[in-house]
């Protein structure tokens, strides 16, 4: 059996999301908008599912809208922030170590004339508060915080970040990609304060293609896509009903006892690989599920190969990056030696001690019969 751990990157579908999806396909196949009763039908059950996954994330059905995953939510955040705000200021806040989701948006806006500051994290990993908060000027219409670092695992001061606006009086609107915390971290949109949430079903063994949109209520915003009216005029366009019922099966069959159990592998994880020789701590992570070490000396696309080689499946980054050295380690202002060997391993309920016994031997091996570049 492979060794699955990429968790980060992608999660297996669970059998409870499988078979609502095939449900909703072969019986339930109505449009939502549809008068006559299977249509009807359609709709109730989205509304039931539309309610599952907003009770897990802590927020009313109707301050949830359903989009294709976490990019599209970014980019409809920023979107809507920056159009709401337009009259107020054109500065927004972010950090160099967010999703390209959010970046490649960021680059595209400075050329058109807005201002963006990039906070760099500590070495830990972490945004410091005190930065961000200086960072804050009467023209910032948006602050974008993600929750959960996708390649660090670390948690960022969102919290802190919704008090710092508060207290600066600013007009800013606070976003954040809630995608590697949705189930793995407590927490609800009210608690962080943010305005605008966005999270994804394939990170919590839902479906590709699907994941939500939080707006806090209250809070007008131009629309996403415009068309039938669909999604109360914010996302028109035909509900993708099955991958909403798998996205809420998941939701629904989520057990809060399993990121207990995988921090405790983890923690196992940390301990086993630190412990092989050369191996470097490149962040132990915060939230339950995500850690980085480096080898420092061996390339990470050279180690992920070798590894991949015996069945044992980790990454070098992001997926998104796609064999691109990552920003986010990049940002730390790690040694050369340290990025080139960088890896990240994240973990899911599915995973045991054996996985993590077989990736210690996997590196060995590799320690073993490889020279490191700079020792040949």
């Amino acid at each position: 059996m492979p060794v699955y751990l990429d968790h980060a990157a992608t999660t297996r579908i669970c059998p409870q999301a499988v078979e609502a999806a095939l449900e909703v396909m072969t019986k339930g196949y109505g449009n939502p908008s549809s008068r006559y009763a299977l249509g009807q039908a359609a709709a109730q059950r989205l509304e039931e599912d539309r309610a599952a996954v907003a009770q897990r994330l802590g927020c009313l059905p109707e301050e949830l809208y359903f989009t294709s995953g976490g990019t599209e939510g970014d980019n409809w955040a920023f979107r809507a922030a920056l159009e709401y705000g337009k009259r107020r200021g054109r500065h927004i806040v972010t950090s160099a170590i967010e999703h390209s989701a959010v970046l490649e948006q960021t680059k595209v806006l400075a050329a058109r004339g807005y201002e963006v500051t990039l906070l760099k994290p500590e070495r830990s990993g972490r945004i410091d508060p005190e930065k961000l908060s200086a960072a804050l000027r009467p023209d910032t219409v948006l602050v974008s915080l993600m929750l959960v670092n996708n390649e660090l695992g670390t948690v960022q001061p969102v919290g802190e970040a919704a008090q710092a606006i508060r207290r600066s009086g600013c007009p800013a609107l606070l976003h954040t990609d809630a995608v590697q915390g949705f189930l793995k971290i407590p927490f609800t949109p009210g608690e962080l304060g943010v305005d605008l949430l966005s999270v994804s079903g394939h990170k919590i063994h839902g479906p590709k293609g699907i994941g939500g949109q939080y707006i806090r209520r209250g809070l007008l915003l131009p629309p996403a896509l415009l068309g039938g009216g669909q999604e109360r005029g914010q996302r028109s366009g035909t509900e993708p009903t099955a991958q909403i019922a798998a996205f809420a099966a998941a939701c629904r069959s989520w057990d809060p006892a399993w990121p207990v159990h995988i921090a405790q592998l983890k923690e196992y994880a940390v301990k086993s690989l630190c412990a092989l020789p050369g191996v470097e701590l490149v962040s132990a992570g915060d939230a339950p599920h995500i850690c980085a070490i480096s080898l420092p000396g061996y390339p990470s696309e050279m180690l992920v190969r070798e590894l991949s080689d015996r069945g044992i499946y980790v990454s070098s980054g992001s997926a998104c990056h796609k064999g691109k050295p990552s920003h986010v380690f990049a940002a730390l202002g790690l040694p050369k030696r340290t990025l080139m060997g960088v890896l990240r391993v994240s973990f899911a309920q599915e995973n045991s001690r054996q996985d993590v016994d077989a990736l210690v031997e996997g590196l060995e091996e590799i320690i073993r019969t490889r020279i490191p570049m700079g020792l040949r």
